[in-house]
This record gives C-alpha cells, structure tokens and sequence, in this order.
C-alpha cells in the first residue's frame, strides 16, 4: 500500500513529502492546516500511508452507522457524539487513555471555509491527554506536505499558539480563497 501512495502521491500527482513522525510517538494530536475542500481527506490518507503510521480522526458519529461505518474505523476514525451539553474536550482526550496508539489528526479551523482565527479545542485536548502536537501545512500551491517538529503545549495557549502557527505561514489550500492566513 505504501508503494502505491507514493507512486500516486508523488509521480502522478507530483507532491512532495518533507518531513516525518517519529514512530515512537504513539499519541499525539496533529493539526493539518490549512482545510479548505473535502479532498483534503483523500490526501491524508496518502500522507498517512506514506508515513507508514496509523493516524486516527473523529468524525459524527452518525457517519459509523451501516454501511459505512466499517470503512471510517477502518481508515482509522473514531465516533464523536456531538449532542450539546458535553465537555468534547475532556471525552475526546479519554479517547488517548483507551488506546495504546493514538495519533489524531485535526483541522484547528473547524471547517473548510475561510476563517481568521483557529478553534483552540485541540490545543485543549493536547493538554488535558498530555500529549504533543505535532504540526502538517498541506500546500496546495507548492505541492508539499511539510511535517512540523513536535511541540510540547506549555499550557499557555497565547504564548503556544503563535509558535504553532509559524508553521502554516504561506501554505495554500486546495481551495486558495479559503486558506488560513496569520493575524498580523
């Protein structure tokens, strides 16, 4: 499978890979910047091959219904009860207890459209799980995935944040209009 996503992602796509995770991080969570279009789903699970690691992502848990619901644990998701009146973060940092691997990929945006500032819940569950955060820019006009350095949250979200962010400065999403940019 790892032959087939870098035939596909690099010699007919003509991507790039710059980067990797370390394979002893078994939990994490990886915020992927910028998330503009739908598409961006089918990339990460090439990236996920190409990396060789298994990455996990949340999805409502109404997509884990029949038929579909054997695909998504398959690629790697896993069920978030959206109902309102829960604390998300804590539920979803529980998720890193009740696993030996762990590796959630998030888009701190919150959707796919143009936004001037990140949702901070995975910064929140990153703390509360203990876990780093670990930053991927997906290029869409350079063509490149670039893998971050793991971060280590200090806890101090206003001084972490703009850390983090320098990361993702320049990259284009699939849908350029919609790409996150740096408050000045």
């Amino acid at each position: 499978m790892r032959f087939l996503a870098k035939l596909l992602f690099q010699n007919l796509m003509g991507w790039c890979l710059l980067g990797d995770i370390d394979r002893s991080i078994e939990k994490c969570v990886i915020i992927v910047v910028p998330h503009t279009s739908s598409q961006d789903f089918i990339m990460g699970l090439l990236i996920r091959s190409l990396l060789g690691l298994r990455i996990n992502y949340l999805g409502k848990k109404e997509l884990f219904a029949w038929p579909l619901g054997y695909y998504f644990r398959w690629t790697g998701g896993a069920p978030l009860d959206r109902t309102p009146g829960q604390n998300k973060v804590e539920s979803i940092a529980a998720l890193f207890n009740q696993h030996k691997t762990f590796r959630l990929a998030l888009s701190p945006e919150g959707t796919r459209k143009k936004v001037s500032q990140w949702k901070t819940g995975f910064y929140y569950i990153a703390t509360t799980a203990n876990v780093p955060i670990i930053p991927i820019a997906l290029d869409y006009g350079k063509k490149e995935v670039r893998v971050g350095s793991v971060f280590k949250p200090s806890g101090n979200i206003s001084d972490d944040l703009p850390i983090l962010e320098k990361h993702f400065i320049g990259a284009v999403g699939h849908i350029s209009e919609y790409s996150w940019e740096p408050k000045k």
